[in-house]
């Protein structure tokens, strides 16, 4: 009877830094969503028409890790009429606040997590 020995050692412990590197970039990736959303927030802060600032003072953001690698981030106003400031109304034309926000901010957005996928690659993180 042949007998074969494989030492997968090895295999154990570069399995192991992926494990890490995945933990690493999934943290930098929840820091690059809390702080992007963080960032539009305060943008459409600056950028909303204000007359009471009960609508500057509604928004906010809420980020959240659903698990699996998954980061949302919900931004925006809890004041009911927010969605008409942004769109307008038939008598009232729109406020691009937090449209505007978010374009503003989609670049760097963008930009850092290819370069965070791109150090992941090229096993950087």
């Amino acid at each position: 009877m042949a007998r074969i020995e494989i030492d997968t050692s090895e295999f154990v412990a570069l399995s192991a830094s992926y494990s890490a590197a995945s933990e690493e970039v999934g943290k930098l990736a929840n820091m690059i969503v809390r702080k992007t959303a963080h960032d539009i927030a305060a943008d459409a802060k600056n950028f909303v028409p204000v007359d009471t600032g009960n609508l500057k003072g509604s928004i906010g953001t809420d980020a959240t890790a659903n698990g699996g690698g998954a980061y949302e981030a919900v931004i925006g106003p809890t004041a009911s009429y927010g969605i008409y400031v942004e769109q307008g109304t038939s008598r009232m034309a729109p406020h691009l606040y937090m449209s505007g926000a978010l374009d503003r901010r989609q670049p760097a957005f963008v930009q850092a997590m290819e370069q965070l996928a791109e150090r992941a690659a090229n096993g950087n993180t």
